[in-house]
């Protein structure tokens, strides 16, 4: 059993303190993934805290048939795609644009791959972003995204052809 399956179990009793533990091992990896989905610095920290909540919530319904990781981006991903619906629908006030930068991140791309990435489709930047920068398998991006692993192998192929195709 892993330390964040443990984790999990605990705080599926009430465990405060194993809440927290699982918070700071994967606060920055939800906001990173939010980020990448929302795209407004403010939003992406909305939805790092109503992802936490559910994980609160919701962590007796783990089962175990994936990572916890892969458990946690996939709530993570459910809760971005609800804000940005409440955004687009008009049913939440949108704050003002903060600077759109990620702090988190530990190496900066250039300008010009910023702009490429920009290109993609978003099934596209999906894929790559789960498995360049959150170090997932296929089948992890795949049980995440709610596809099959061909179609994430199929939109990474595509889009590296399409940013090199850009960045030529």
């Amino acid at each position: 059993m892993t330390n964040d399956t443990q984790s999990l179990a605990r705080v599926a009793q009430g465990d405060a303190a194993a809440f927290r533990a699982l918070y700071e091992r994967h606060a920055d990896r939800v906001y990173r993934y939010a980020l990448s989905l929302v795209r407004r610095a403010h939003l992406a920290e909305e939805v790092l805290q109503e992802t936490m909540i559910a994980i609160w919530k919701g962590a007796h319904s783990f089962r175990g048939a994936s990572k916890p990781t892969t458990w946690i981006l996939g709530i993570a991903r459910h809760q971005a795609f609800n804000l940005l619906r409440r955004e687009d629908s008009g049913r939440r006030l949108p704050e003002e644009p903060d600077d759109v930068r990620d702090p988190s991140r530990e190496i900066e791309r250039s300008e010009a791959v910023k702009v490429a990435l920009e290109t993609l489709p978003v099934g596209q930047r999906d894929v790559l972003h789960l498995v360049y920068y959150e170090n997932l398998t296929v089948c992890e991006a795949a049980d995440i995204l709610g596809i099959p692993p061909g179609t994430v192998k199929s939109r990474m192929y595509h889009a590296r052809r399409a940013l090199a195709k850009e960045l030529t």
